[in-house]
């Protein structure tokens, strides 16, 4: 005795009506945000430790950090 396919049209539909479309698309995206979010700090803290795993072999020093270079406004001259 499994679930049939009418079965869950039927809940699919009743979900529907209680909480609407427009609703559930936002819980969909919110849910899709937070698992991408949850994959990006995974990453972060996986290259996080990677990184002080390499330092670790530089004597404990650790590297200066650049700041971000700016562009220069570039002159116009009048055509």
């Amino acid at each position: 005795m499994g679930i049939s396919i009418w079965q869950l049209l039927i809940v699919l539909g009743i979900v529907i009506l209680l909480f609407g479309t427009k609703k559930l698309r936002n819980i969909g995206s919110d849910l899709g945000g937070a698992i991408r979010g949850f994959k990006k700090s995974m990453n972060d803290e996986d290259s996080k430790t990677e990184n002080q795993d390499s330092l670790e072999g530089n004597d404990g020093e650790q590297p200066q950090q650049q700041a971000a270079t700016e562009e220069k406004p570039r002159d116009k001259s009048p055509s």
